[in-house]
């Protein structure tokens, strides 16, 4: 990791020192709303995912974490299909994102994507950014769509900059609004690629705030990431992938402190180190 870690997600906390988990998890009996079998990918001759398996419940919160090129950011990227595998299933909230585009489309306007680098339409101010696809996919009548963007970007502390372009922010400021622009969709699930790794270290606690703070209302998260104190605070599951298998699939205290693969107890020496 890169510079001092001084804040409380970038460290590996003592049990003594680690912050209050968030423990609210789905019931046993919640609704799958991601179900994935068999799930190949390759770019070309590279087999970026193999034979996944993964059943995500409404109001999981799951973190994927392992080495790069292991196929995390593919695999959620695969779950809206901005990446199409080649073999096996994927139903997300009951649909078969598998089949047509037409059949899809319905089912992605409810989950949600931030990017790494923010995606923000850079000739757009923040208030049109988050209004944009409510209005134009929900079908909003303008108010309604700035009622809500304001209501979102107070929620991640950005409403006094609702007039600004993103070039006029910080990194941090700008993934927060890339957090409310998503939430405005009211999506029933949302997906994180590596959501503070654009980011200065210093802008990293601000994003990071707002996440535990989505986790806690219970919307259903897949996270990429590489924070592993963020993980042990907001994670219900943590999968660990590796060459493009889920090596590890469970509690994110067992994971941390008897990780059961070789490869997995080799990535925590090395990341929280």
């Amino acid at each position: 990791m890169n510079a001092p870690l001084q804040h409380r997600y970038l460290q590996h906390p003592r049990a003594e020192d680690a912050p209050a988990v968030i423990d609210t998890l789905p019931a046993e009996d919640a609704p799958a709303v991601i179900d994935i079998r068999g799930l190949n990918k390759w770019y070309g001759d590279y087999h970026a995912l193999r034979d996944i398996d993964l059943r995500v419940r409404q109001g999981d919160r799951v973190v994927l974490c392992g080495p790069s090129g292991s196929g995390k950011s593919s695999l959620i990227r695969c779950i809206n299909r901005l990446e199409e595998a080649q073999y096996g299933r994927i139903e997300v909230l009951g649909a078969d994102l598998m089949g047509a585009a037409s059949q899809a489309a319905p089912v992605l306007r409810d989950v949600g994507m931030v990017f790494q680098h923010f995606n923000l339409f850079p000739h757009l101010t923040v208030m049109d950014n988050c209004t944009l696809a409510p209005l134009s996919v929900r079908g909003l009548r303008r108010r309604e769509a700035q009622e809500r963007a304001c209501h979102f970007l107070d929620k991640v502390g950005m409403r006094a900059h609702l007039h600004k372009y993103p070039a006029q922010l910080s990194g941090g400021q700008q993934q927060r609004v890339a957090i409310a622009r998503a939430l405005c969709m009211e999506p029933k699930i949302i997906l994180f690629d590596e959501p503070t790794a654009a980011l200065d270290p210093e802008m990293v606690k601000e994003v990071l705030d707002v996440m535990v703070q989505l986790a806690d209302s219970g919307v259903t998260m897949l996270c990429v990431t590489h924070e592993m104190g963020f993980a042990r605070q907001v994670a219900g599951r943590v999968l660990f992938l590796d060459e493009g298998r889920i090596v590890e699939d469970g509690d994110p205290a067992a994971f941390f402190t008897r990780p059961r693969s070789d490869r997995a107890r080799a990535f925590l020496r090395q990341i929280l180190a």
